[in-house]
Parts: structure tokens; C-alpha cells; sequence
């Protein structure tokens, strides 16, 4: 009997106004975001063409790899953003039309999760320098008009990395590849 992949395999978007947070709380987020692309090395690790090609729901683990990377140099411009100008509006991107690249589609999972470490790397000294002032700080998403504070993305980020990661986990579990 065939598995249907759940939607969320870590649960849910995080939903959090700054208000509930504690500085503990971003340093532990921090260090996930930190640890995600070790992790997602390890999920694809021995994987051959046909295994990165398996899909889960309506990507295959090649466009899960690229579209993390995707995601992560987007937020990493967008924290950017935040700290050097006043509530700016981000750009958003389409993420399917991005996966359906041929880059995404085909292109080698390796550039993405180099492109991946050097992102993170710079990204989690950025948040490790951040103050307070700098974590309240937010961006506005055009599509909703939403203010999304620097310490709510760093929370919906440590889980972005931790969600797509388990959908492989959990495709290889299934499919065993």
C-alpha cells in the first residue's frame, strides 16, 4: 500500500509574534539554520540520478536541493534588506517557476548545496551579529502587506531547511532509495 507524503513532515509553518520569543529562542533557530545544509547533504548522500529524480508530492529531490538554496539566498538578500533600509518590500519570486527550470530540473545538486554552504555561512555570522534592534527589524511582503520581523523569518527559515529536508528523509524512508 502506497503512502500518501504528508504535506508538513515537521508540522506546520511556525506561526509567532516577536512578543513570545526569547533571545534563546533565536540562537537555537540560529543554529539550526546553521546545521541545515550538513543536514541535507546527509539526506541526499548516496543518492544516484534516479534517486535525486524521485519526486516527493510534486518535486523531485534535485528541485527540493536547488529550490532550498533558491529560498535561503532570497532570505539571506532579504535580511540584508531589512537591516539597511527602513521596512523595505521585498521582491518575491515564483519557487514553481524557478523549480521547473532546466537548472532546477536537471542541473547538478551540487552547485545548489555549495551555493547553500557559503550562504549560510555568511548569513549565520550575519544573524550572529544582529542586536536587538536589528532582530525587530522587518520587511513587507508585497503579496499580503504582512511586516515580517527579522526574528519571526529566522524561526520560519530554521524550519524551511528542517521541512524540506524531512520530505527527502522521508522519500527515501518510503521509496527506500
Amino acid at each position: 500500500m502506497a503512502h500518501q507524503a504528508p504535506l508538513f513532515p515537521t508540522g506546520p509553518p511556525p506561526a509567532l509574534c516577536r512578543s513570545q520569543l526569547t533571545t534563546n529562542d533565536v540562537a537555537v533557530w540560529i543554529e539550526r539554520i546553521e546545521l541545515a545544509p550538513t543536514k541535507l547533504r546527509e539526506a541526499i548522500d548516496g543518492l544516484d540520478e534516479s534517486g535525486l529524480n524521485a519526486v516527493y508530492r510534486s518535486w523531485s529531490i534535485r528541485q527540493i536541493v536547488h529550490h532550498i538554496a533558491d529560498s535561503h539566498v532570497n532570505s539571506y538578500v532579504r535580511f540584508m534588506l531589512a537591516m539597511t533600509e527602513e521596512a523595505p518590500t521585498i521582491r518575491p519570486y515564483d519557487e514553481q517557476a524557478w523549480s521547473e527550470l532546466d537548472l532546477s530540473s536537471y542541473g547538478d545538486a551540487a552547485l545548489s548545496l555549495n551555493l547553500l554552504d557559503a550562504t549560510h555561512q555568511k548569513w549565520v555570522a550575519l544573524m550572529r551579529s544582529m542586536n536587538d534592534e536589528h532582530i525587530d527589524r522587518v520587511f513587507v511582503h508585497p503579496s499580503t502587506g504582512d511586516r515580517i520581523c527579522l526574528a519571526h523569518a529566522i524561526h520560519m527559515y530554521a524550519w524551511h531547511g528542517e521541512h524540506h529536508t524531512a520530505q527527502i528523509v522521508w522519500l527515501r524512508q518510503h521509496l527506500q532509495i
